[in-house]
């Protein structure tokens, strides 16, 4: 099969192919320049539609990057469009394929059907798309019209990498043929090779626990590189779904792009699973990263954001050697659809390609009737704008309905009788998803979008039983949310960035204060790094102090009871209840038999006082409304905040 040669582009650009190229010279004879295209974490997200907000947005969507992957095309000579996993599930279009519709053997999955109307070249496996199991997986990519290939997930383990029976094929040779500068077509055969994080089984237990095992990325990648060397692949392009971590191997780590770039035999990595870009300032002091260079420990790489926000994009300049091709050069960019403008604006850099658009139309319409039910009503409104810094409206609704599915669940249990906490957090709290990603619900009807709106994932409910002493030390983790403020100082930032929203739980059922003043306990990953620090202070249960011996049952989801995000307490071992529904499907419910909810928050925790101190933190710029409402802190608006955020002022 060639690779997609432009002839006729190739003769007619050659005296303005400086300006296009990314080198300082053009292709020469036994030399010929590969542009390889990445799409990553594009979570069922087609249309440039917000199915939440229900309304069009200009930020997102595979319709959008696919006028930049057309662009390249035009332009090239020889291109490889690859995608790198996360495609199958995250926003209600996936949902309505998972949940309403259905997908039987040799159904036809919307993404699937827009990947292979852009013709993609290959795809590797992303950790969600194990979410809804293995059938409706399985089913899905056997519409695909292009090879999705992951290494480290087997059926069957052997007694090394190379023996093991996998899920889908680990790696695919492309035999194609590259135009070279003399416009002489080459045979190259291009190997392509795909990993996920092995902590898929934890994440997804209920799905692949006694279905599948996963390996260890990096080593699984050491023993198949060489495997496809000696199987011809001439140029090796490993497909991460793995964010950019440490520097050091480790067995089993989740973000792990950094030794498998430095893997023998790999020419070129494409990156994702952080919803970040590279190139780009994110990674500009990480350990073997050079982001001028656009290096991962010198090889080449890219990560494309998330959502079709980016097209990563890797240029190659090969040359021949001897009877095979190496790398003489490379480049490595992420381009945007669009630009935020200084006046907080969005300018949209492409239009949606009205091919892509017609492949999923028929879907796109089935998902917005599916969103826009009507399942009950609430008095007040739904909000997460100030989710991270005060009890709030979004949270405690989850909880509400959390604990009042556990409740009937304990009923006639050994667990019966002992007291039911929830632990909840905010998953649209802004942060990377930009100032117009938090929950917004009016006060009146609740459709199923805001449902969704306020439960992103499609979690399953679990339970865990755990001591009073646990309950404090899963608070002190979650409270690495806020950095450590000096008291007497004012307008200290109150957030660390680094840390994610979705891991900041809110129990339910106990009261507490957080002591700004304190380090964390806890780092970003959950490891004990202040051991004398306490910033959970005033913890009561019933009016009391809490019994550190006490049992409560705590209702959580499958993610964090399986040991997601390292929180002290919550782990297989002590899950007492795994539920078959998910925490949407339960908030439907309640809502659905409350009829009408009052999810006002409860003030169960606040910021311990000190005494001439002061903080910033960003949130949406329609917080303002709402900002009178909040209970327990003094909110002030102190002005604009960066990236179209609008900035408040905590009085502590």
């Amino acid at each position: 099969m060639p690779l997609r040669l432009n002839r006729r582009t190739f003769l007619a650009s050659t005296a303005g192919f400086v300006a296009l190229h990314p080198f300082s010279a053009f292709a020469q004879a036994g030399q010929a320049h590969l542009r390889i295209m990445e799409t990553t974490d594009l979570h069922v997200h087609i249309f440039p539609y917000d199915y939440y907000g229900d309304r069009p947005v200009d930020t997102f969507g595979l319709a959008r990057t696919a006028s930049l992957i057309n662009d390249v095309r035009a332009e090239a000579t020889n291109s490889l469009l690859l995608d790198n996993g996360d495609f199958l599930q995250g926003n209600p279009m996936g949902d309505y394929m998972a949940y309403e519709r259905g997908m039987a053997e040799g159904d036809s999955h919307p993404i699937i059907n827009a990947m292979n109307a852009l013709g993609f070249d290959a795809s590797t496996l992303g950790n969600h798309e194990f979410n809804y199991g293995l059938n409706f997986l399985m089913n899905s990519l056997s519409g695909s019209g292009f090879p999705v290939v992951c290494a480290n997930v087997a059926t069957e383990l052997g007694a090394t990498p190379t023996e093991d029976t996998t899920l889908v094929p680990p790696y695919v040779i492309l035999d194609r043929e590259i135009m070279d500068g003399a416009g002489q077509a080459q045979p190259i055969r291009i190997g392509v090779i795909g990993f996920v994080p092995p902590q898929i089984m934890t994440w997804d237990r209920r799905h692949l626990e006694g279905n599948v095992m996963a390996r260890d990325i990096v080593e699984t990648a050491r023993a198949y590189i060489p495997q496809m060397r000696e199987e011809g692949a001439e140029i090796i392009i490993a497909l991460s779904h793995s964010g950019i971590g440490a520097a050091d191997h480790v067995d089993g780590m989740e973000n792990a792009s950094i030794p498998l770039a430095a893997v023998e035999g790999i020419d070129a990595i494409m990156m994702g699973h952080h919803h970040r870009v590279f190139p780009g300032p994110d990674y500009a002091d990480t350990p073997g990263v050079d982001v001028e260079a656009g290096t991962i420990m010198g090889t080449p790489g890219v990560m494309g954001g998330f959502w079709g926000s980016h097209m990563g994009l890797v240029d190659l300049m090969l040359e021949r050697d001897g009877n095979t091709w190496r790398i003489a050069s490379h480049s490595s960019e992420a381009r945007p659809i669009s630009r935020r403008e200084e006046d907080r604006s969005i300018t949209a850099l492409v239009e949606s390609d009205a091919a892509i658009l017609a492949s999923v139309q028929a879907e796109h319409d089935a998902t917005l009737a599916y969103v826009r039910r009507a399942v009950g009503r609430t008095d007040a409104p739904l909000h997460s704008y100030f989710a991270l810094v005060a009890d709030d409206p979004s949270v405690q609704i989850v909880s509400n309905a959390q604990v009042w599915y556990i409740e009937q669940m304990m009923a006639g249990t050994e667990h019966e009788g002992l007291p039911i906490l929830s632990a909840a957090a905010p998953f649209k709290a802004g942060g990377r998803g930009g100032p117009e990603y938090f929950t917004d619900v009016p006060a009146g009807d609740i459709a199923i979008r805001n449902v969704a709106d306020l439960y992103l994932y499609p979690n399953t409910v679990r339970a865990v039983r755990i001591t009073g002493a646990e309950v404090r030390e899963w608070l002190e983790r979650s409270a690495g949310m806020f950095n450590q403020i000096e008291p007497g100082v004012e307008d200290q930032v109150l957030l660390n960035p680094d840390f994610p929203s979705y891991n900041f739980d809110v129990i339910d059922g106990v009261e507490y204060r957080i002591d700004l003043s304190q380090a964390s306990r806890y780092n970003n990953d959950g490891e004990v790094v202040a051991p004398d620090a306490r910033r959970i202070v005033e913890l009561t249960y019933d009016g009391a102090p809490i019994d550190d011996d006490q049992e409560f049952i705590v209702a959580t989801n499958n993610y964090r009871a399986g040991g997601g995000g390292n929180f002290p307490g919550a782990s297989p071992d002590t899950t007492v209840f795994e539920g078959p529904d998910t925490n949407r499907d339960v908030i439907v419910r309640y809502i659905v038999e409350q009829g009408t909810v009052s999810p006002s928050a409860d003030g169960n925790w606040t910021f311990a006082p000190m005494e001439g101190t002061s903080v910033l933190f960003d949130t949406g710029p329609a917080a303002a409304a709402y900002v009178d409402g909040v209970e327990g802190v003094t909110i002030a608006p102190a002005g604009d905040g960066p990236d179209g955020f609008a900035r408040f002022r905590i009085v502590l």
